[in-house]
């Protein structure tokens, strides 16, 4: 049997260590209420640990033009008497500065992807998001909504948009004002259509495997067809 010299040995088991607590501090930990659909996954109560590292305005301004986001919807509003997104602010990962979703988004449809950085489906799904939002253009309003859990460490979330290679609008919610504004359930990822006048169309808490899939929602709930998607 080959024997480690110690400093190998040293190495080897401080990764085996780091790993671990990244698994522990991301696997998704439901509790009794939460459902699990089409492949979903269902939410995790903590993201605590490694991923509550501290960093400074630069760092996180650096990672903000590293991921080259597209800018948040820049509606002016106001929001429509019915608008489920009245009201509702959060941070715009492309700037780090609050945006009230309901003057934003408002005469226009919305398609909302609600996804976390610890869903393995949403690591597949977002690119398609992502190009669903660039065929799109000025017809409808694409944004994804990181969930709650997770929602407060922003320089992680921009690290995975990062890896994953999308520049799509998003915004974390980390206190779940979001979620519970348009009835999102527990499961990651799910996508909520809402109509121009900020009411909700229908919640999906399904994977899309393809853009025309999704595109063909979208014409279905909204009436919108998005001609780049086949």
């Amino acid at each position: 049997m080959k024997i480690l010299k110690e400093p190998a040995a040293r190495a080897t088991l401080a990764f085996v260590i780091v790993a671990v607590a990244l698994i522990v501090a991301l696997w998704p930990r439901g509790g009794p209420d939460d459902t699990a659909d089409g492949g979903g996954t269902t939410a995790a109560t903590s993201t605590s640990g490694v991923t509550d590292q501290q960093v400074s305005e630069d760092e996180l301004s650096k990672e903000r033009a590293a991921a080259a986001l597209q800018p948040c919807p820049d509606g002016t509003g106001p929001a429509g008497p019915h608008s489920v997104l009245a009201g509702v602010t959060v941070p715009c990962m492309a700037t780090g500065a609050p945006v009230d979703l309901g003057v934003t988004t408002a005469g226009k449809p919305l398609v909302i992807n609600m996804w976390a950085v610890w869903c393995l489906p949403c690591r597949r799904e977002l690119p398609i998001f992502d190009q669903f939002s660039t065929d799109a253009g000025e017809s409808l309003n694409v944004l994804a909504v990181h969930a709650s859990q997770g929602g407060d460490k922003p320089y992680f979330v921009l690290k995975f948009l990062q890896e994953v290679g999308v520049h799509l609008p998003v915004v974390t919610d980390p206190n779940g004002a979001v979620a519970k504004a348009i009835g999102a359930p527990r499961v990651f990822p799910s996508t909520v259509l809402i109509r121009s006048d900020g009411t909700v169309a229908d919640v999906l808490p399904r994977v899309f495997d393809s853009e025309a899939q999704l595109a063909q929602v979208v014409r279905e709930k909204l009436g919108v067809d998005v001609g780049g998607a086949q």
